[in-house]
């Protein structure tokens, strides 16, 4: 799991840096760099939303990801975790939930794509983690710009990478029979479509409930492994 570690490492160094420079900048800069953050999300997502070759799936996915996600209110138990860690840190910059949305936006950005996925694999085969040192110089330059925005929220996205590419790693044997180019490719298009979504968000021009479509993940994987819509 070295690479794992590393790469949770340089999103700790860098929203450590984030989060010192915000302390030095003004209301105007943030506000700039939200908007910053916002366009290179939906940079980001716009070419992912394409990957898949099976795009019903990945439309049946979103749609009852987010039925689901809205029946057991996901976003609400998200947002009284983040209330909790706030009241624990003292935080003072989150009047208008910032907290819970940088949270929730660094996860995303951080654990959806390939490189997420094919990362740890790429290490629990025996080989040099090329993958994830690189996923981990852009995680790094991406929570410092994150940070000098959200603030300390950033930081804590650093706990799902660990967690979520951790359990890849751990359980590479059994992934690598179902890692396939299209479960990686309809993941990919899924969370593309969630991050496009986010960026609208960041942007301001809607809200949306990206939490509680984020069960879509999931079931995309389910619905490609089962071939159940080949």
């Amino acid at each position: 799991m070295t690479g794992t570690i590393i790469n949770t490492a340089a999103i700790v160094a860098g929203s450590l840096l984030g989060t010192w420079i915000r302390a030095r900048l003004s209301r105007k800069i943030i506000d700039t760099l939200f908007q910053a953050m916002g366009l290179v999300t939906i940079a980001i997502a716009i070419p992912m939303t394409t990957r898949s070759g099976n795009f019903p799936l990945v439309v049946i996915a979103i749609a009852s990801g987010t039925i689901i996600g809205q029946w057991i209110d996901l976003d609400g138990a998200v947002k009284r975790l983040a209330a909790r860690l706030q009241r624990r840190l003292a935080a003072r910059d989150d009047a208008s939930g910032n907290f819970a949305r940088g949270l929730v936006t660094a996860t995303m950005l951080f654990c959806v794509g390939s490189m997420a996925i094919l990362g740890p694999i790429e290490e629990a085969a025996g080989n040099t983690p090329s993958l994830l040192y690189t996923k981990s110089i852009m995680d790094g330059v991406a929570a410092t710009a994150l940070a000098a925005s959200f603030g300390v929220a950033i930081l804590f996205s650093s706990i799902p990478v660990l967690l979520y590419q951790g359990a890849i790693t751990l359980c590479a044997v059994a992934v690598a029979g179902v890692a396939s180019e299209a479960l990686v490719d309809n993941l990919s298009a899924t969370g593309g479509i969630l991050l496009v979504g986010l960026g609208i968000t960041i942007l301001k021009v809607k809200e949306v409930n990206i939490v509680n479509m984020l069960l879509a993940l999931p079931i995309a994987a389910i619905l490609t492994v089962s071939g159940l819509l080949d």
